[in-house]
């Protein structure tokens, strides 16, 4: 705090001026920054996912990431791990979305849907009833983290989603932003783990 000059003999104290914010990571001029709208609705219920390969917060291991795109990664899909869905879940599906690709539009890496309810986790094989979708890379299956050099810390958020319906009727080769449109109106609720790659 500094003192401001005495002007009626009482001495009032005037705040200093709070720091400026951290300078972002990457300089801002190279891209622009907004959030992506969520498409989870309020009234979702929160479950538990947990995965053996990565903790929430934490850096993606080497493995997980991409074999494309620059990166010598083993392309090696998440193992993931649920409890505590709503009861009236029908089928899961499964999304691995990067919020921080300077793309405008985030980016999807893997996009799973029609898991059976009686199904609590996937391994590196999925169920044979599951739908596995096509992301934004255009090829089917998962994609593991490959952010551009350079480029600030991408998020990688993984999220389970609780459906109301056995199946989302959606041939795999539906684009990524309409499965998850299609997917918003049938969600009960959702766990989420978020990995995390810097190059």
């Amino acid at each position: 705090m500094k003192k401001s000059p005495l002007t009626t003999g009482v001495v009032v104290t005037v705040p200093e001026t709070a720091a400026e914010p951290a300078t972002p990571p990457i300089d801002p001029s190279e891209y622009g920054y907004s959030e992506v709208r969520r498409g989870v609705p309020a009234s979702a219920e929160r479950f538990t996912v947990t995965s053996p390969d990565v903790r929430d917060g934490e850096a993606l291991p080497a493995d997980t990431w991409a074999d494309a795109f620059g990166c010598t990664g083993d392309n090696r899909q998440l193992r993931l791990l649920w409890s505590g869905a709503p009861q009236a879940t029908r089928s899961y599906a499964i999304t691995m979305f990067d919020p921080d690709a300077p793309t405008g539009a985030g980016f999807w890496h893997w996009l799973v849907w029609d898991i059976p309810a009686g199904h609590t986790g996937v391994d590196t094989q999925l169920p044979a009833d599951a739908i596995i979708g096509i992301g934004d890379s255009g090829k089917a299956g998962y994609l593991g983290p490959c952010p551009p050099g350079g480029d600030l810390t991408h998020h990688y958020e993984i999220t389970v989603y609780a459906l109301d319906v056995p199946t989302l009727d959606l041939p795999a080769s539906t684009p990524p932003t309409v499965a998850a449109f299609t997917m918003s109106g049938h969600i009960l609720g959702y766990a989420r783990i978020t990995g995390t790659a810097r190059r």
